[in-house]
Protein backbone atom coordinates (compact mmCIF):
# COMPACT_ATOMS: atom_id res chain seq x y z
CA UNK A 1 0.00 0.00 0.00
CA UNK A 2 1.61 3.24 -1.65
CA UNK A 3 -1.29 5.56 0.37
CA UNK A 4 -4.08 5.48 2.41
CA UNK A 5 -6.91 8.32 1.99
CA UNK A 6 -7.88 9.68 5.36
CA UNK A 7 -11.98 10.60 5.70
CA UNK A 8 -11.05 14.13 6.62
CA UNK A 9 -6.94 15.74 8.25
CA UNK A 10 -7.40 17.31 12.01
CA UNK A 11 -10.85 18.55 11.59
CA UNK A 12 -14.07 17.39 8.99
CA UNK A 13 -13.77 20.53 7.60
CA UNK A 14 -10.12 19.68 6.05
CA UNK A 15 -10.32 17.44 2.76
CA UNK A 16 -8.91 15.83 0.69
CA UNK A 17 -6.90 14.16 3.34
CA UNK A 18 -4.26 11.07 3.00
CA UNK A 19 -1.00 9.51 4.34
CA UNK A 20 1.80 8.22 2.04
CA UNK A 21 5.62 8.25 1.11
CA UNK A 22 7.14 11.32 -0.40
CA UNK A 23 9.51 8.43 -2.34
CA UNK A 24 6.98 6.94 -3.82
CA UNK A 25 7.82 3.71 -1.76
CA UNK A 26 5.33 1.19 0.25
CA UNK A 27 4.04 2.63 3.59
CA UNK A 28 5.07 0.59 6.31
CA UNK A 29 1.75 -0.55 7.89
CA UNK A 30 -1.11 -3.04 7.67
CA UNK A 31 -4.43 -2.05 8.41
CA UNK A 32 -5.94 -5.33 9.89
CA UNK A 33 -8.98 -3.65 10.76
CA UNK A 34 -11.23 -0.01 10.80
CA UNK A 35 -10.08 3.02 9.32
CA UNK A 36 -7.56 5.03 11.28
CA UNK A 37 -8.10 8.80 10.70
CA UNK A 38 -5.65 11.76 10.76
CA UNK A 39 -5.00 12.52 14.21
CA UNK A 40 -5.10 8.47 14.88
CA UNK A 41 -2.34 8.11 12.76
CA UNK A 42 0.11 10.86 14.60
CA UNK A 43 -0.76 9.11 17.77
CA UNK A 44 -0.02 5.94 16.14
CA UNK A 45 3.52 6.82 14.99
CA UNK A 46 4.30 9.08 17.52
CA UNK A 47 3.96 6.49 20.29
CA UNK A 48 5.04 3.31 18.20
CA UNK A 49 8.36 5.44 18.56
CA UNK A 50 8.08 5.66 21.96
CA UNK A 51 7.81 2.18 23.34
CA UNK A 52 10.26 1.15 20.97
CA UNK A 53 12.86 3.37 22.42
CA UNK A 54 11.58 1.97 25.89
CA UNK A 55 12.19 -1.77 24.19
CA UNK A 56 15.37 -0.73 23.68
CA UNK A 57 16.31 1.14 26.16
CA UNK A 58 15.50 -0.93 28.57
CA UNK A 59 15.08 -4.50 27.05
CA UNK A 60 11.58 -4.94 28.56
CA UNK A 61 8.04 -4.71 26.34
CA UNK A 62 6.69 -1.75 26.76
CA UNK A 63 3.28 0.00 26.15
CA UNK A 64 1.78 3.17 25.87
CA UNK A 65 -1.68 5.00 25.81
CA UNK A 66 -1.67 8.37 23.50
CA UNK A 67 -4.42 10.92 23.25
CA UNK A 68 -3.72 13.99 21.21
CA UNK A 69 -0.14 13.62 20.16
CA UNK A 70 0.65 13.21 23.84
CA UNK A 71 0.74 10.15 26.30
CA UNK A 72 -1.34 10.08 29.08
CA UNK A 73 1.59 6.93 30.70
CA UNK A 74 4.03 4.90 29.49
CA UNK A 75 4.90 2.11 31.20
CA UNK A 76 7.34 -1.38 30.94
CA UNK A 77 6.25 -4.63 31.74
CA UNK A 78 6.42 -5.38 35.46
CA UNK A 79 4.16 -7.21 37.64
CA UNK A 80 1.75 -4.86 39.55
CA UNK A 81 1.36 -5.23 42.95
CA UNK A 82 -2.08 -6.53 44.60
CA UNK A 83 -3.45 -2.98 45.18
CA UNK A 84 -1.66 -1.69 41.99
CA UNK A 85 -3.95 -4.34 40.11
CA UNK A 86 -7.12 -3.07 41.98
CA UNK A 87 -7.01 0.34 41.03
CA UNK A 88 -6.20 -0.29 37.39
CA UNK A 89 -9.38 -2.57 37.42
CA UNK A 90 -7.01 -5.64 36.46
CA UNK A 91 -7.74 -7.23 39.45
CA UNK A 92 -9.60 -10.04 37.84
CA UNK A 93 -7.84 -10.76 35.05
CA UNK A 94 -6.08 -14.35 35.43
CA UNK A 95 -2.58 -14.84 33.87
CA UNK A 96 -2.24 -11.24 34.02
CA UNK A 97 1.64 -11.47 35.88
CA UNK A 98 2.97 -14.18 33.01
CA UNK A 99 2.30 -11.92 30.29
CA UNK A 100 5.14 -8.90 30.77
CA UNK A 101 3.21 -7.07 27.68
CA UNK A 102 -0.23 -7.17 29.28
CA UNK A 103 1.38 -5.65 33.02
CA UNK A 104 3.13 -3.04 30.81
CA UNK A 105 -0.35 -2.09 29.00
CA UNK A 106 -2.47 -2.73 32.48
CA UNK A 107 0.12 -0.12 33.97
CA UNK A 108 0.15 2.84 31.25
CA UNK A 109 -3.82 2.36 30.56
CA UNK A 110 -4.27 2.45 34.32
CA UNK A 111 -2.10 5.79 35.34
CA UNK A 112 -4.72 8.19 33.81
CA UNK A 113 -7.72 6.68 33.63
CA UNK A 114 -9.59 9.92 32.61
CA UNK A 115 -7.33 11.18 29.81
CA UNK A 116 -6.98 7.79 28.75
CA UNK A 117 -10.77 7.41 27.41
CA UNK A 118 -10.91 6.95 23.54
CA UNK A 119 -7.20 7.24 23.51
CA UNK A 120 -4.66 5.07 20.88
CA UNK A 121 -2.62 2.30 22.22
CA UNK A 122 0.83 1.20 21.13
CA UNK A 123 2.79 -2.12 21.88
CA UNK A 124 6.31 -2.85 21.94
CA UNK A 125 5.57 -6.47 21.25
CA UNK A 126 3.72 -8.89 19.07
CA UNK A 127 -0.07 -8.51 20.77
CA UNK A 128 -0.96 -11.74 23.12
CA UNK A 129 -4.23 -13.06 24.47
CA UNK A 130 -3.92 -11.76 27.38
CA UNK A 131 -2.97 -8.23 27.00
CA UNK A 132 -5.92 -7.97 23.53
CA UNK A 133 -8.79 -9.13 26.67
CA UNK A 134 -7.10 -6.11 28.27
CA UNK A 135 -7.70 -4.01 25.40
CA UNK A 136 -11.02 -5.45 24.38
CA UNK A 137 -12.62 -3.77 27.36
CA UNK A 138 -11.36 -0.28 27.81
CA UNK A 139 -12.91 2.59 24.65
CA UNK A 140 -10.19 2.74 22.73
CA UNK A 141 -9.69 4.29 19.03
CA UNK A 142 -7.01 2.09 17.92
CA UNK A 143 -3.40 0.38 18.73
CA UNK A 144 -0.41 0.05 16.84
CA UNK A 145 1.64 -2.93 17.29
CA UNK A 146 4.78 -5.30 15.35
CA UNK A 147 2.15 -8.00 15.41
CA UNK A 148 -0.94 -9.71 16.46
CA UNK A 149 -1.62 -13.54 18.24
CA UNK A 150 -4.15 -14.83 15.78
CA UNK A 151 -6.37 -15.12 18.59
CA UNK A 152 -5.38 -11.84 19.98
CA UNK A 153 -6.51 -10.37 16.45
CA UNK A 154 -9.87 -12.04 16.71
CA UNK A 155 -10.69 -10.58 19.86
CA UNK A 156 -9.81 -6.97 19.09
CA UNK A 157 -11.68 -6.82 15.80
CA UNK A 158 -14.79 -7.73 17.59
CA UNK A 159 -14.48 -4.19 19.17
CA UNK A 160 -16.46 -1.47 17.66
CA UNK A 161 -18.88 -4.15 16.19
CA UNK A 162 -15.69 -4.90 13.80
CA UNK A 163 -14.36 -1.53 13.15
CA UNK A 164 -11.91 -1.41 15.84
CA UNK A 165 -8.83 0.53 14.31
CA UNK A 166 -5.81 -2.15 14.10
CA UNK A 167 -2.23 -1.38 12.62
CA UNK A 168 0.74 -3.37 12.07
CA UNK A 169 4.09 -1.62 12.06
CA UNK A 170 7.26 -3.35 10.31
CA UNK A 171 9.43 -3.60 13.20
CA UNK A 172 11.96 -2.88 10.77
CA UNK A 173 10.70 0.18 9.11
CA UNK A 174 13.69 3.12 8.98
CA UNK A 175 12.96 6.88 8.50
CA UNK A 176 14.33 9.29 6.67
CA UNK A 177 17.20 11.11 8.17
CA UNK A 178 15.59 14.09 7.36
CA UNK A 179 12.25 15.39 8.07
CA UNK A 180 9.65 17.88 6.42
CA UNK A 181 6.32 19.20 7.49
CA UNK A 182 3.95 22.44 6.38
CA UNK A 183 3.01 24.90 8.05
CA UNK A 184 1.47 28.02 6.55
CA UNK A 185 2.06 26.64 3.07
CA UNK A 186 5.79 27.06 4.28
CA UNK A 187 8.05 23.66 4.47
CA UNK A 188 10.18 23.31 7.30
CA UNK A 189 13.18 20.63 7.05
CA UNK A 190 15.04 19.56 10.08
CA UNK A 191 16.99 16.14 10.99
CA UNK A 192 15.03 13.57 12.84
CA UNK A 193 15.80 13.46 16.46
CA UNK A 194 17.58 10.60 17.01
CA UNK A 195 19.27 11.03 19.93
CA UNK A 196 19.70 7.91 22.47
CA UNK A 197 18.55 8.13 26.04
CA UNK A 198 20.29 5.79 28.09
CA UNK A 199 21.87 4.94 31.19
CA UNK A 200 24.93 7.24 29.92
CA UNK A 201 22.98 10.06 29.92
CA UNK A 202 22.57 10.50 33.82
CA UNK A 203 25.96 9.99 34.60
CA UNK A 204 26.46 14.05 35.57
CA UNK A 205 25.25 14.25 38.93
CA UNK A 206 25.28 17.70 40.17
CA UNK A 207 24.43 17.70 43.79
CA UNK A 208 25.40 16.53 46.93
CA UNK A 209 23.53 13.42 46.75
CA UNK A 210 24.75 11.50 43.75
CA UNK A 211 23.34 7.89 44.65
CA UNK A 212 21.11 7.00 41.62
CA UNK A 213 19.67 3.48 42.16
CA UNK A 214 18.75 1.47 39.54
CA UNK A 215 15.39 1.70 39.64
CA UNK A 216 15.78 5.21 39.77
CA UNK A 217 18.11 4.89 36.34
CA UNK A 218 14.93 3.14 34.95
CA UNK A 219 12.03 5.32 35.78
CA UNK A 220 14.38 8.22 34.61
CA UNK A 221 14.96 6.89 31.32
CA UNK A 222 11.16 5.95 31.59
CA UNK A 223 10.18 9.83 31.99
CA UNK A 224 12.71 11.22 29.74
CA UNK A 225 11.88 8.79 26.77
CA UNK A 226 7.76 9.78 27.23
CA UNK A 227 9.15 13.34 27.58
CA UNK A 228 10.67 12.99 23.82
CA UNK A 229 7.38 11.94 22.19
CA UNK A 230 5.08 14.89 24.68
CA UNK A 231 4.20 18.12 23.27
CA UNK A 232 6.29 20.71 24.94
CA UNK A 233 6.89 22.29 27.54
CA UNK A 234 6.62 18.98 29.50
CA UNK A 235 7.45 17.12 33.06
CA UNK A 236 7.42 13.41 33.70
CA UNK A 237 7.26 11.97 36.84
CA UNK A 238 7.72 8.08 36.84
CA UNK A 239 8.11 5.47 39.89
CA UNK A 240 8.32 1.81 39.57
CA UNK A 241 8.97 1.11 35.72
CA UNK A 242 5.79 3.95 34.64
CA UNK A 243 5.02 7.48 33.70
CA UNK A 244 2.47 8.50 36.08
CA UNK A 245 2.11 11.72 35.88
CA UNK A 246 2.81 13.60 32.36
CA UNK A 247 2.46 17.65 32.08
CA UNK A 248 1.98 18.75 28.46
CA UNK A 249 1.71 21.72 26.33
CA UNK A 250 2.25 23.78 28.81
CA UNK A 251 3.94 27.37 28.51
CA UNK A 252 5.16 27.68 31.90
CA UNK A 253 7.32 25.29 33.41
CA UNK A 254 6.10 25.51 37.01
CA UNK A 255 2.59 24.73 35.48
CA UNK A 256 4.22 21.60 33.49
CA UNK A 257 5.56 20.25 37.04
CA UNK A 258 1.94 20.83 38.68
CA UNK A 259 -0.07 19.60 35.72
CA UNK A 260 1.79 15.97 35.85
CA UNK A 261 2.23 16.64 39.81
CA UNK A 262 -0.99 16.56 40.24
CA UNK A 263 -1.91 13.61 38.11
CA UNK A 264 1.13 11.51 39.79
CA UNK A 265 -0.87 12.39 43.26
CA UNK A 266 -3.86 11.25 41.85
CA UNK A 267 -2.89 7.87 40.81
CA UNK A 268 -1.03 7.51 44.08
CA UNK A 269 -3.96 7.95 45.88
CA UNK A 270 -6.11 5.71 43.77
CA UNK A 271 -4.33 3.47 45.71
CA UNK A 272 -5.20 4.42 49.36
CA UNK A 273 -7.70 1.85 51.03
CA UNK A 274 -10.71 4.72 51.06
CA UNK A 275 -10.45 4.91 47.62
CA UNK A 276 -9.79 0.93 46.77
CA UNK A 277 -12.70 0.06 49.22
CA UNK A 278 -15.70 2.41 47.36
CA UNK A 279 -18.99 0.83 47.55
CA UNK A 280 -19.89 1.19 44.14
CA UNK A 281 -23.21 0.73 42.66
CA UNK A 282 -22.21 -2.80 40.48
CA UNK A 283 -24.43 -1.11 37.87
CA UNK A 284 -21.53 1.84 37.15
CA UNK A 285 -19.72 1.38 34.38
CA UNK A 286 -15.97 1.61 34.25
CA UNK A 287 -15.75 5.13 32.76
CA UNK A 288 -18.32 6.25 35.14
CA UNK A 289 -16.01 4.44 38.02
CA UNK A 290 -13.12 6.80 36.73
CA UNK A 291 -15.08 10.24 36.68
CA UNK A 292 -16.39 9.05 40.10
CA UNK A 293 -12.90 8.41 41.60
CA UNK A 294 -11.68 11.44 40.30
CA UNK A 295 -14.54 13.56 41.75
CA UNK A 296 -13.87 11.88 45.34
CA UNK A 297 -9.89 12.63 45.30
CA UNK A 298 -9.97 15.87 43.52
CA UNK A 299 -13.13 17.21 45.01
CA UNK A 300 -14.62 18.80 41.31
CA UNK A 301 -17.35 19.85 40.43
CA UNK A 302 -19.90 17.04 42.04
CA UNK A 303 -19.42 16.72 45.38
CA UNK A 304 -20.00 12.53 44.88
CA UNK A 305 -20.70 12.05 48.28
CA UNK A 306 -23.17 14.72 49.12
CA UNK A 307 -27.12 13.18 49.80
CA UNK A 308 -28.79 13.24 45.92
CA UNK A 309 -25.27 12.56 44.68
CA UNK A 310 -23.75 9.79 46.57
CA UNK A 311 -26.90 7.24 45.80
CA UNK A 312 -26.23 7.43 42.11
CA UNK A 313 -22.84 5.97 42.49
CA UNK A 314 -22.53 4.16 45.77
CA UNK A 315 -24.54 1.54 47.71
CA UNK A 316 -23.88 3.33 51.27
CA UNK A 317 -22.29 7.15 51.62
CA UNK A 318 -18.93 6.96 51.71
CA UNK A 319 -16.85 9.28 53.68
CA UNK A 320 -14.83 11.69 52.41
CA UNK A 321 -11.43 11.56 51.74
CA UNK A 322 -10.39 15.05 53.43
CA UNK A 323 -7.29 17.00 51.79
CA UNK A 324 -5.47 16.43 55.36
CA UNK A 325 -5.80 12.84 54.67
CA UNK A 326 -4.41 13.21 51.77
CA UNK A 327 -1.70 15.41 52.43
CA UNK A 328 -0.69 12.89 54.61
CA UNK A 329 -0.73 9.98 53.11
CA UNK A 330 1.38 11.84 50.12
CA UNK A 331 3.80 13.19 52.80
CA UNK A 332 4.95 9.27 52.95
CA UNK A 333 5.61 8.91 49.43
CA UNK A 334 9.25 9.03 48.19
CA UNK A 335 11.46 7.38 45.61
CA UNK A 336 9.79 9.36 42.57
CA UNK A 337 11.83 10.29 39.58
CA UNK A 338 11.35 13.53 37.78
CA UNK A 339 12.39 14.42 33.89
CA UNK A 340 11.88 17.50 32.04
CA UNK A 341 12.00 18.40 28.40
CA UNK A 342 14.01 21.69 29.10
CA UNK A 343 15.80 23.53 31.99
CA UNK A 344 14.16 24.60 35.29
CA UNK A 345 14.31 28.21 35.62
CA UNK A 346 13.28 28.82 38.93
CA UNK A 347 13.65 26.35 42.41
CA UNK A 348 10.02 26.35 42.39
CA UNK A 349 9.75 23.33 40.57
CA UNK A 350 11.95 21.63 42.76
CA UNK A 351 9.75 22.69 46.07
CA UNK A 352 6.45 21.26 43.74
CA UNK A 353 7.77 17.79 42.92
CA UNK A 354 9.26 16.91 46.24
CA UNK A 355 5.39 17.54 47.65
CA UNK A 356 4.58 13.90 45.37
CA UNK A 357 7.87 12.11 46.63
CA UNK A 358 10.33 12.93 44.19
CA UNK A 359 13.95 12.21 45.26
CA UNK A 360 15.51 11.51 41.39
CA UNK A 361 15.56 14.30 39.06
CA UNK A 362 16.98 14.57 35.24
CA UNK A 363 17.10 17.93 33.64
CA UNK A 364 19.39 19.62 30.63
CA UNK A 365 21.07 22.22 33.28
CA UNK A 366 21.84 25.51 31.38
CA UNK A 367 19.49 28.29 33.14
CA UNK A 368 21.14 31.24 34.61
CA UNK A 369 19.75 29.69 38.00
CA UNK A 370 21.12 26.30 37.95
CA UNK A 371 23.10 27.21 41.35
CA UNK A 372 19.15 27.94 43.22
CA UNK A 373 17.95 24.68 41.72
CA UNK A 374 20.70 22.63 42.66
CA UNK A 375 21.12 24.03 46.26
CA UNK A 376 16.63 23.70 46.49
CA UNK A 377 17.59 19.92 45.52
CA UNK A 378 20.27 19.57 48.31
CA UNK A 379 18.45 20.96 50.85
CA UNK A 380 15.90 18.22 50.05
CA UNK A 381 18.24 15.73 49.32
CA UNK A 382 17.32 14.77 46.10
CA UNK A 383 19.75 13.79 43.69
CA UNK A 384 19.76 15.75 40.17
CA UNK A 385 21.63 14.59 36.81
CA UNK A 386 22.05 16.68 34.12
CA UNK A 387 21.56 15.28 30.78
CA UNK A 388 23.10 18.62 28.95
CA UNK A 389 19.95 17.33 26.12
CA UNK A 390 17.22 19.34 25.67
CA UNK A 391 14.05 17.15 24.29
CA UNK A 392 11.56 19.44 22.96
CA UNK A 393 8.58 18.09 20.74
CA UNK A 394 6.22 19.44 18.39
Amino acid sequence: MKEFELKYGCNPNQKPAKIYMRDGSELPITILSGRPGYINFLDAFNSWQLVKELKAALGMPAATSFKHVSPTSAAVGIPLSEKLKKACFVDDIEGLDESPLACAFARARGTDRMCSFGDWIALSEVCDVTTANLIKREVSDGVIAPGYEPEALEILKSKRKGNYNIVQIDPNYVPEAQETKQVYGITFEQGRNNFEINEALLSNLVTENKNLPDAAKRDLIIALITLKYTQSNSVCYAVDGQAIGVGAGQQSRIHCTRLAGGKADTWQLRQHDKVLNLPFLPTLGRPDRDNVIDGYINQNEEDVCADGNWQKYFTEQPEPFTKEEQNAYLSTLSGVSLGSDAFFPFSDNIERAKKSGVSYIAEPGGSIRDDAVIDCCNKYGIAMAFTGMRLFHH
